[in-house]
């Protein structure tokens, strides 16, 4: 059985050869994914209307407009196949479907979901023009054209002013469809897990918390400061990704009898004195993907896991939480945490930090859902009302891009609120999540 990591090597490869027109591999590839999504099935279709089958192409938008219902392009696309088989009614029907799902909006941008294409209403009403006038439909024809006119002139006007013209003159339009060769590509996030990791880099000593002659715990010798003192919660080996796992870091704060040692001799932290050293608690959240044989012993996932692990300590986002304060601070820049570190030094309770990280991606920072969202399309996030989701992109005004419970994708930002502003209240009408896409 194929892994996903298998499925979206498959997916990208299959992008790639329809760059370089290699159709019948692209459809061998596309068709190779178990339980493809509405975009493969899109991405097919598209295939296969370069490849001048366009009956071949209506089977494979069907398919993609039953498994998204809302996407619009699929529509479109789907008109173009109709159109092309002279079924020019069938064809007039899509594009009305495919306007309804714009929901009014002038287009719909879908390079944030893989596809570099706008789909504007303006080419919706043109295409339906064009579908009328091959049915003889041409004061029909006109007045769609007129309507577009109407209402979305901007960047239009002048090609729909020549497309009036030609239907006044009861000569056919010609038919806008997605540029040939652009296809959905898979999502950013799961692309970057197919290159290899280096998960273990080089080792170093920061500092040495222990003498030579005091080693009675079986430790090595040159042991950092930076303990695990808390729990960690293993992922589950059922598949080829893990759940979220948790474990707090505890720095020691014992005071070196002796001085410390570095043995990378690049002059690394050294505990002077008692009252130089710092009590800092780290908590530290990741979602790391793993890839391991269904058989493998506890030994060698611990081994795979800590591999992992040393990576999203490197790439998580690490924030400061002030005392008494509810809030994580980012650390962005080494003035910031000199900044937090001047702060800690006149604390009681040390310094307290958080790293999280997800797929190897840094987590900006945490939001609560203010109502339920259920996902509309297979890129979306859904979540419940209080369910607290991981940001790792500010996708544009409207979209935020978040994790949670080792599930990534999009969601309206309308629908949750700052981590610690979220006051529990009767729950009350959301958003409607239609409006957004």
């Amino acid at each position: 059985m194929s892994t996903l990591g298998d499925q979206v090597r498959d997916w990208h490869h299959g992008v790639l050869a329809v760059a370089r027109e290699d159709l019948e591999r692209a459809l061998c590839l596309f068709s190779a994914v178990r339980e493809p999504p509405a975009k493969i099935y899109f991405n097919m279709g598209c295939v296969h209307l370069m490849a001048g089958d366009p009956e071949a192409a209506l089977r494979a938008f069907d398919q993609a407009v039953t498994k998204d219902t809302c996407m619009a392009v699929g529509f479109f696309q789907r008109g173009v196949a109709n159109f092309q088989l002279e079924r020019f009614q069938e064809a007039v029907s899509d594009f009305q479907l495919a306007l309804a799902q714009l929901r009014s909006n002038a287009a719909i941008d879908y390079t944030q979901l893989g596809l570099r294409f706008k789909l504007q209403a303006w080419e919706v009403l043109y295409n339906m023009a064009s579908a009328e006038c091959q049915a003889g439909l041409w004061a029909k024809a006109a007045d769609t054209l007129v309507e577009a006119t109407s209402k979305w002139p901007e960047g239009a006007q002048g090609v729909l002013d020549t497309a009036l013209d030609q239907v006044q003159k009861r000569a056919p339009l010609q038919l806008r469809q997605v540029p040939t060769g652009e296809v959905f590509q898979p999502p950013r996030q799961y692309l970057q897990h197919l290159k290899p990791m280096d998960f273990l880099g080089k080792a170093k000593v920061v500092a040495s918390g222990i003498p030579d002659n005091h080693n009675t715990d079986g430790w090595p010798q040159q042991r950092s400061q930076v303990e695990q003192a808390g729990h960690q919660s293993p992922p589950s080996v059922g598949g080829p990704m893990s759940h979220a796992l948790c474990y707090n870091l505890l720095a020691s704060g014992r005071p070196a009898p002796g001085p410390s040692e570095d043995s990378s001799g690049t002059g690394g932290a050294a505990a002077k004195d008692p009252e130089s050293l710092v009590t800092v608690t780290v908590q530290c959240h990741f979602t790391v993907p793993l890839k391991a044989p269904r058989d493998t012993d506890l030994s060698s996932l611990r081994a795979l896991l800590a591999q992992a692990l040393l990576h999203q300590a490197h790439v998580g986002q690490l924030s400061y939480q002030a005392p008494g304060e509810k809030f994580w601070v980012p650390i962005p820049t080494e003035e910031s945490l000199q900044s937090v570190w001047r702060n800690a030094a006149t604390g009681p309770r040390g310094l307290q930090l958080q790293c999280r990280g997800a797929w190897g991606r840094p987590v900006l920072y945490q939001v609560v859902a203010r109502h339920d969202y259920s996902a509309q399309r297979p890129e979306d996030l859904d979540f419940h009302r209080g369910d607290t989701v991981d940001v790792l992109c500010e996708v544009d005004e409207s979209w935020l891009e978040g994790h949670r419970d080792g599930c990534i994708g999009i969601f309206p930002k309308c629908f949750v609120v700052p981590a610690g502003t979220y006051v529990e209240a009767l729950p009350g009408p959301g958003p409607k999540p239609g409006d957004q896409h």
